[in-house]
């Protein structure tokens, strides 16, 4: 498996569109922060609107999609044409919204991924507040099933978009590099030919030394250069970067497998059981074995 599906497999997500949106004129639409556990999305497949979220605003197309990895509050809107109103009617899998007696513009899908609290949470902890992405060809066909499931909803249909959203979500961060996230975060670095690969055989290996140098070695780069390229990609250190990988596949192993600890702690790296504890501790603000019997409960 490469290492984007793990990363993505690593954090259980389960996408789920809250409202679909087919909406003329001129509109604002309010989200307030999202809970624990929640990353809001937004994804465009007809017309053009605007998300802002504190200083930052990013504008959308057909074909574009927008993340919020951290939860913060943002509002949607559309300055095309007078206020109308709007109505909101109830569907089987989701209520979608419409501007009565008036031919849409903009066809806009609002939803979340909830995500696993280990493994999912340090994931989107490494991604920046607000990602744009346009999805690409082979990902705008799957955006089309999921507006046709949309328009005939039906049993089933809840599972399908949930499955869409999934595949949608990764087709977009392994987009074309012309196409990723120009702030640094981990997917900008997994998109880097180089850093990439370094950073693939991190997650294949994590219980292997990952020093600077060897690091530097396997990307053929003298040392300066690749800290220098690491921190322009990442906006992290190669430690905090590492130990953000060992912890989500450690998360991972205490969540579905039956090792002990003290085998968690050798496959991720650590020698101490003590010094992973401290570090997952650190990471996720719980102990392992509080983690481990939390997994169970849920």
């Amino acid at each position: 498996m490469d290492s984007v599906s793990r990363l993505v497999r690593l954090a259980r997500l389960d996408g789920e569109v809250d409202v679909r949106c087919l909406l003329a004129g001129r509109f604002v639409l309010d989200n307030p922060p999202a809970g624990p556990g929640i990353v809001p999305f937004h994804l465009v497949l007809d017309g053009r609107c605007t998300v802002t979220s504190g200083a930052s605003a990013v504008h959308l197309g057909p074909g574009d999609m927008v993340l919020l990895p951290h939860g913060d509050a943002h509002r949607v809107t559309a300055t095309g044409g007078p206020r109308l109103p709007v109505a909101e009617e109830p569907g089987a899998a989701f209520p979608t919204r419409r501007t009565p007696g008036a031919e849409p513009v903009v066809d806009l899908f609002c939803g979340h991924y909830g995500f696993d609290p280990g493994a999912g949470a340090l994931l989107f902890r490494l991604m920046p507040p607000l990602v744009h992405v346009s999805l690409d060809p082979p990902a705008l066909t799957l955006a089309e099933v999921l507006r046709g499931e949309a328009r005939c909803a039906g049993p089933g249909t809840s599972a399908i978009v949930a499955a869409l959203l999934d595949a949608l979500l990764a087709m977009a961060l392994r987009s074309r590099p012309e196409q990723r996230p120009a702030t640094p975060g981990l997917w900008t670095a997994m998109g880097d030919d180089v850093l990439g690969r370094v950073l693939a055989d991190v997650v294949e290996r994590p219980g292997e030394t990952w020093t600077i140098d060897r690091l530097a070695a396997e990307a053929a780069m003298a040392r300066a250069t690749f800290l220098r390229r690491f921190t322009a990609r990442t906006g992290t250190t190669v430690a905090a970067m590492v130990t953000a990988i060992r912890m989500m596949v450690a998360a991972d192993l205490l969540t579905r497998s039956e090792y002990s600890v003290t085998r968690v702690a050798k496959e991720v790296g650590y020698r101490s059981e003590s010094a992973f504890g401290q570090a997952f501790r650190a990471a996720l603000g719980t102990t392992p074995a509080q983690y481990r019997r939390e997994a169970v409960r849920r």
